[in-house]
């Protein structure tokens, strides 16, 4: 019998909300494990310098799941950050997407959180430097001279992931970003008030998917999808 019989409940009550049509999907994936973070480094793009052997190993990882799964073979676009983690990533991953013929375009709003005159110091050498600003009390302070708040991030990436999907309405596109770029798009597209920090555990080359569109807005289709880490070993 179809569990349609009896009807639908109210939408006003509806804890699932159903496909609009012309959705666009949006799939966010972290890079692999960088160099800079391993070696305590603020890595904005003088502090970047790619990924460790390791993180080269997560990304042949997604790579490989994406090419036995084709669960990206529908990708019309990839996007990545201007950051050496980012492209390397992207370039790893390529191949596992829209049929590896597209070229990967590379957005500087797609980047972590502008550090700066914090950008390639060791974390020890910025702190004694600049201090440490705690974002729970005061989200608006800039993390160094010429960075970003942390609010001003949350807008600024917020605004990359919306121009992404208004860019490509109704299709899939891949941004190959950073966690607080994914963060930010749970702050900003979950309606959540206040606006806090998650301080969320999002793993290397996890995917994270939203679907948008007009009617709906943003929904969260999955998060954190790391399944092929486990699978390889990592």
């Amino acid at each position: 019998m179809s569990a349609e019989v009896g009807g639908r409940p109210p939408a006003g009550v509806r804890t699932t909300g159903s496909q609009g049509s012309g959705a666009t999907r949006l799939v966010l994936v972290r890079h692999g494990e960088a160099a800079c973070n391993v070696a305590g480094i603020v890595g904005g793009r003088r502090g970047c310098t790619g990924l460790t052997q390791l993180g080269v190993r997560q990304a042949e990882a997604l790579r490989d799941r994406l090419l036995r799964t084709e669960e990206l073979a529908a990708t019309e676009a990839v996007y990545a950050s201007v950051l050496a983690r980012a492209r390397q990533t992207a370039a790893v991953i390529a191949p596992g997407i829209g049929g590896g013929s597209l070229a990967v375009a590379e957005e500087c709003d797609l980047c972590e959180l502008h550090p700066g005159e914090g950008d390639g110091l060791t974390w020890a050498a910025f702190s004694e430097r600049f201090g440490e600003p705690d974002w729970d009390a005061d989200p608006t302070t800039p993390l160094a001279p010429g960075g970003e708040s942390w609010d001003g991030f949350v807008d600024r990436a917020a605004a990359a992931l919306g121009t992404l999907a208004q860019r490509h309405r109704g299709g899939r596109v891949v941004a190959v970003c950073h966690a607080g770029v994914i963060e930010s798009s749970l702050i900003a597209f979950v309606p959540v008030s206040p606006r806090r920090r998650l301080k969320l555990r999002t793993a290397h080359v996890s995917l994270t998917e939203w679907e948008h569109d007009d009617d709906q807005g943003w929904r969260l289709l999955r998060y954190n999808d790391a399944a092929h880490l486990g699978a390889a070993g990592l």
